[in-house]
């Protein structure tokens, strides 16, 4: 194991019914399925959709951090 590190970003939107937080839990949680060593997030949008006149879903984009194996 290196004391330097390697680190890949990817970019996801998660929504949720209820929050802006449980757009990003939902974000990471499915994120987590498939991508492996995650060490942060950065929250880069906030938005959402609107329906007859109230909040239908918040929609969060998100830069994830991981750390490439070996790294």
């Amino acid at each position: 194991m290196s004391d330097n590190h390697v680190y890949k970003k990817v970019e996801i939107v998660g929504s949720s019914e209820k929050s802006i937080e449980g757009a990003i839990e939902n974000a990471l949680a499915e994120s987590a399925k498939s991508i492996r060593n995650m060490e942060w997030f950065e929250v880069t949008e906030t938005r959402g959709h609107i329906v007859d006149g109230k909040v239908g879903h918040y929609q969060v984009s998100l830069k994830i951090g991981f750390r490439i194996k070996e790294s």
